[in-house]
């Protein structure tokens, strides 16, 4: 795949930031300098859409307004509080991170990348993230957006569900940062992949760096593949009745427990004996991810389930 010559690097930065000054989205956690605020927009959007985390944010920040409220609640109360953001493992590791950073750093989110990667739930992306919007550092960042506005600007990209390597796009992302202006060079190119040059249909005549584009005249718009390694019951994937029992739980408060069996035929009203192993698995999983905790009583008709 060929590459756009390298000497339009400067122009594109110019070209994506000015058209971010017009067009950039607003949004309550952008331009703050509240080290906790951002740092719960970050988890939220990690494996949310943004209209969603819009509506939650103000929610869940009226529920824990510190870091220090958050990391004092039980953690029954966090994940209760996460409800309608999917993905609760998220809830626990953020608790979590929220007592070491208490506890560890005295309530201060660390600058340096490798002492962010070490925090509860903060990988290679996050860390970067942090660094950039909270401490305003000058560093490259890919998220799926990036990765994708990347990907086709400098590559030719076959399809629209083609993307470069993740090396390769942290290695280009990073020659492009411009200095000094790190944050708002991300969310410049969040923005332009999260708005124009989308997964499945890009706006490429209404896009700012168009005559720029490597894949602009080439590209074909297909569906991304489907794929899933999940296991199935009544085709629907695990992680759907993960949500389910979850979701059980918060509705019951998860103080006084639900009986297993009565959890089995809520998630999924055919429920019967021959399921019970296929829920062991389930609510063994949860145990493990910290979300949930059993009596572990010798007979699965007796086990109770409740909110860790």
């Amino acid at each position: 795949m060929q590459r756009a010559p390298a000497h339009t690097d400067a122009q594109v930065v110019r070209t994506i930031l000015r058209w971010y000054a017009r067009h950039g989205r607003r949004l309550p956690w952008r331009g703050i300098g509240d080290p906790y605020r951002i740092l719960i927009a970050e988890i939220m959007l990690h494996q949310t859409q943004v209209n969603r985390v819009l509506l939650l944010y103000p929610v869940f920040l009226r529920r824990f307004p510190t870091l220090s409220s958050l990391a004092g609640a039980p953690q029954s109360a966090v994940v209760i509080a996460w409800r309608g953001l999917g993905y609760n493992n998220r809830a626990v590791r953020l608790h979590k991170l929220a007592g070491m950073l208490v506890r560890d750093f005295e309530g201060a989110l660390p600058e340096q990348i490798n002492e962010l990667e070490r925090l509860p739930g903060i990988g290679k992306y996050s860390a970067h993230a942090l660094a950039v919007s909270v401490h305003r550092r000058d560093l490259p960042v890919v998220d799926v957006n990036i990765k994708r506005v990347l990907s086709r600007l400098f590559w030719r990209m076959p399809t629209t569900a083609d993307l470069r390597p993740e090396k390769e796009i942290w290695q280009r992302a990073e020659a492009l940062v411009p200095r000094g202006r790190g944050y708002p060079w991300m969310q410049a190119v969040m923005d332009l992949g999260a708005t124009v040059c989308t997964a499945r249909t890009p706006a490429c005549p209404g896009c700012p760096v168009e005559q720029f584009c490597a894949s602009v005249r080439t590209i074909v718009r297909v569906r991304p593949p489907r794929i899933t390694k999940e296991s199935l019951m009544a085709g629907e994937p695990n992680r759907i009745y993960r949500g389910r029992i979850i979701e059980t739980l918060r509705s019951s408060k998860g103080h006084s427990g639900i009986c297993a069996v009565t959890l089995g035929k809520t998630i999924y009203p055919r429920f019967s004996h021959r399921n019970e192993p296929w829920l062991r698995r389930l609510l063994a999983g949860l145990e493990k991810d910290g979300l949930i905790r059993t009596n572990n009583p010798p007979s699965f008709r007796h086990c109770v389930v409740r909110l860790a």
